[in-house]
Order: structure tokens, then sequence, then C-alpha cells
């Protein structure tokens, strides 16, 4: 009776994961103690085979659960015009709440009998009694065995706590389960007295800025967020997964961050091999309706890097919502996870993001400044001018108040507190993070967050005259362009090079360079400027980045 209500409660099982045998030998991943393999039965097919009490029931729910989602956005619209006809009278309702009480028991005998289904099938009894082991003994063993099955991920043990680390339980600098240190934004009035007063008038538009940035607006910024689109990719999902784990090895942990937040991580080891970049880990950030399964992933993992994958808040298997303290929260685990778990250090960490992902990137280079490089793709410096771009400029007020208070991606001023080596690529071509049209090439915002890095790092190059030149440079719509403006200024690669190796034996590494110049030799502040550009920055002729 216990396995049957086991049975009725567990969570939904998608796959079996197929034996990882010697014909994957040539991709150069290693076995590793934790490596899955099949369950005994060999006559399973690798997609769990639900019976048909199982697979009828199953539909029911699933489609249950696509109308509450859909009722669920649509209740202010519904609420409204309830209230237009008068139906919302004591009279009407209670009715209509006898309705969806009769209507809720008929779908509990539906999980009822979908519990049934699965009780007869011995692959799922097989299933939940591993996971029930695991529960109890987080073994080596149990987890290898856990391992072999991909379902609903919020029955996954969790595998890593943000309070595991040691030093963090004895430090008081850490994070509190308020969540990590944020830079935050500036007053918009400063000087203003913060009197009762004042407070009360500004109560009506921090209100307004709160319902905006937790309806419509977090859904517009992270549409990845939302359940339909979730369950519209879950096939695709599903196949990224099995991919990563079939193929390449990877292994699924569930990383429990200071606000109690579950974030699903993938992560693919190559230190095994021979190809020296398998000592470093590229840690991935994902777009704003981009999931590891389907991700960049695929990037060093086909340049033979160890990767470690992760989905924002509120995507498949990660819960909570994605709004920037989560996501910093989110990110500081999966560092704390790479280093206290996976065993590597710091300098031997990538961080590589895309798109939006760039504010967690960002995020991570401030708070660990050890670590070897960051590489944003398709990112920009700020949210507030791309979020004025698509909102009515009456609205401009509030959407610059909501985003400051409440959907903060501040990526240029966080990167700017980085020390280390950074490659920014801008798509040329990308409609999203641009303001005006893709043609016009100024208004990407990846070129205002590689100006606010460069003015930071060389105030003295980069100003006045040395500035205006970069700025035609980065407007440069071909490479004929590019080559014409390098010519034009007689850019001397070699000679500028050397100044900064001068300075830097000098003055030591740290940002930001004063680097000095003669004044007969001023004007080649230009050039090193277009230097430090070429270095910076990467042109890549490809469209959108959303995803």
């Amino acid at each position: 009776m216990a396995k049957l209500l086991s049975c009725v409660l567990g969570p939904r099982l998608y796959k079996i994961y197929r034996e990882r045998d010697s014909e994957r030998a040539p991709s150069g991943v290693p076995e590793t103690p934790t490596s899955v393999t099949n369950p005994p039965s060999s006559s399973w097919d690798t997609y769990y085979q639900p019976r048909a009490l199982e697979k009828h029931a199953d539909s029911i729910l699933a489609l249950a659960s696509v109308f509450w989602s859909i009722s669920y956005y649509s209740s202010p619209f519904a609420f409204f015009y309830l209230y237009r006809k008068g139906y919302l009278s004591l009279s009407k309702v209670v009715p209509f709440s006898h309705y969806a009480g009769t209507l809720l028991l008929l779908l509990a005998g539906v999980a009822c009998l979908r519990g049934i289904g699965r009780w007869t099938n011995p692959q799922y009894r097989q299933f939940i009694t591993i996971l029930e082991a695991t529960h109890r003994n987080q073994s080596v063993e149990n987890k290898r065995q856990l391992a072999n099955y991909n379902f609903d991920f919020r029955s996954w043990p969790v595998d890593f706590h943000w309070e595991e680390p040691s030093s963090r339980k004895e430090s008081r600098g850490g994070p509190s389960h308020r969540g990590v240190a944020l830079l935050r934004p500036e007053p918009l009035h400063r000087g203003t007295a913060d009197t009762l007063l004042n407070r009360v008038k500004k109560l009506p538009c921090q209100i307004t800025s709160y319902l905006v940035a937790h309806t419509v607006g977090r859904r517009m910024l992270f549409p990845g967020s939302v359940y339909l689109l979730q369950k519209a990719l879950m096939p695709v999902l599903l196949q990224g997964q099995a991919r990563l784990v079939e193929e390449c090895n990877g292994r699924r942990a569930k990383l429990l961050a200071c606000d109690g937040n579950e974030i699903d991580t993938m992560f693919v080891d190559r230190r095994g091999t021979a190809e020296p970049q398998g000592q470093k880990l590229v840690i991935c950030c994902e777009g704003n309706a981009g999931f590891y399964e389907v991700g960049c992933v695929s990037t060093p993992l086909e340049a033979g890097y160890s990767v470690l994958g992760w989905n924002h808040p509120g995507f498949a298997g990660s819960t909570g919502v994605p709004f920037p303290q989560n996501e910093a929260n989110a990110m500081d685990v999966v560092v704390q996870f790479a280093v206290h778990r996976l065993g590597f250090q710091l300098q031997d960490i990538i961080i590589y993001a895309w798109s939006i992902g760039g504010f967690t990137a960002t995020w991570a280079a401030m708070s660990y400044p050890d670590i070897s490089a960051v590489i944003l793709d398709a990112s920009f410096d700020d949210l507030v001018p791309l979020a004025l771009k698509v909102m009515p400029d009456s609205w401009r007020g509030l959407v610059t108040r909501t985003v400051r208070q409440h959907l903060n991606l501040n990526n240029a001023e966080q990167l700017c507190r980085y020390q280390g080596p950074v490659l920014l690529i801008r798509r040329t071509k990308d409609e999203i993070i641009t303001t005006t049209v893709p043609e016009d090439i100024m208004s990407n915002r990846g070129n205002d967050l590689l100006l606010k890095l460069l003015q930071h790092r060389y105030p003295r190059v980069m100003a006045d005259e040395g500035l205006r030149v970069v700025r035609q440079w980065l407007e440069a719509s071909s490479q004929l362009e590019e080559a014409s403006i390098y010519s034009r200024w007689e850019v001397e690669e070699d000679w500028c090079l050397s100044v900064l190796r001068s300075y830097q034996a000098e003055h030591g590494p740290d940002f930001p360079w004063s680097v000095e110049l003669p004044d007969a030799l001023a004007p080649l502040e230009t050039t090193l400027g277009l230097i430090l550009e070429e270095r910076n920055g990467r042109r890549h002729e490809e469209g959108p980045s959303y995803l």
C-alpha cells in the first residue's frame, strides 16, 4: 500500500538513459565514479514506456495544467469581465465553487488512476524505489543509480547547499538568506530629504513599479520563465539533456541557493582528456529564453573545455523567479559549487555569457575577481535604454523607475569592477540590443559596453579625440571602412603595445591606467585607442541575440 501511495504522489518519469559504453570512447570524455549505467533489464527502451492507464491520465492532467496556466495569466481580464457582467455576486459564486470542487475531485481521481498505472509498471516501481532510497541516503551508489533517470526535477535531491563551504559558515561577509550583495542604483533625486511626507508621495509610484515589474515586466524580460513556453519546448529540452548525458557524459545536480531557490545544473568533465583546455572550466550563462539543454554550452564543449551549464531561476528545473537578486544568488552558488564540489580553482574558471546572461557573468567577475576571464557575446551595458525602446515615450519615467528599482541589469557598472581579461563579441545585425534598427550599428548597446569599459580602464587614452575616433571605428559598417580608419590614423600596433607593457611594468596591472604621453605624441593616443578597441572587442556578422 505504501508503494502505491508513492506511485500516486511520485514525479513524472520522462526517460531512462541508455548505457554509455565504449562506442563513445572517441569523444575523449572520461568515465567518472558518478557516470551512469542502464538499469539491469536490457529489454527496456531508453524512453520510459508508460502503461495505457498512466499515459491517458497523464494527458488529462497535463491538459488541466495548461488550462490552469492560461486561466492564471488571463485572470485579471476575466475578473474584470465577470465584475462588469455582475457574475461576482454571492448567489452566482457559490454554484461556481461547487463546480470547481467537483472538478478538483475528478482530477484527484485521475491522479489516483495514474498512480495505479505506475504501480503496475515494473520500470516505474524500480525508479520510485531508487528515488526513495536516495532521499534516505545520498550515497554514491544511490546517486549513480538515480542518474539513470530523467524525471520531474522538483523531486531530485539537493546535491549542494550554499552554506556547505566551511569558510562561509565562519565568515560574516558572505551571503545571507536575504541574498548576495548587488550594486544599488543612486537615488533619482539626490539631496532631497527622505521625510515621511516624501515617502508617502512616492508610495503610489513605487506600488505601480512593483506591480509592473512582477507582472508584465519580468515576463517580457525573461520569456523563458513563462510556463506555456517551457511546456512547448519540453520535447526539445529533454532531447538536449539526453544528448549531454549520453554523449557528453554530463552529470546533473541540484544546487540550493541562499534565497531557497533550487538551481538546475549540468556538468561535463574533460579534465581526464589529453586536451589541455579540459583543465579549464567554462561556466555558461544563458539568454532570456535560453536553457543549458539547447544553449551556448555547445560552443565550449566543441572546443574541448570542461563545462558547467545552469538554468535561470524559474527556467526548466530551476525554481523561483528571475529577478536580479535571485539571478545573482543563483550565480553565487554555481561558482561555489564549481570551486568546492567540482574542485576547480577560480584561476581556472572562465565565464561565458550570451545576451542577458551578461548580468550574472559580470556579477561573478565583480564578486570573484580571481576568475580567469569573461566572454560576453551579444550583451549590453544597461537595460534602461533597451526598455525605453519598446515602451511609449509617455511611460519613460515609469519604465526608468521600474527598471532601476526591480530589474536593474547594470552590466557595464559591474564589469568595470573586474580587473581581468575581457572579450566582447558584437552581433552587428542584432535587432534586440539596438535602440533604433539593426542597420544602425552605432545604436548597438554592445558598443556602449565596450566604450564604458575602455573609458574606465584607460581614461586618458579614451578622452576627447581618442574617444571620437574609436566611435568612428565602431560605426564602420564593413571591414573596408575599418581598414580605412586604421590606415588614416597610421596605427602602429607594436608601438602602442610597447607603451602599455611599459606602463604595466612600472605601475602594475591594476586598472585604471593613466598612460602618459609627451605632448608631441598626443595625437597618437587615438591610435592607442584603436588598438585597445581591437584587443577588447570582436565583430560578428550575425543576427538576433534573444536566445
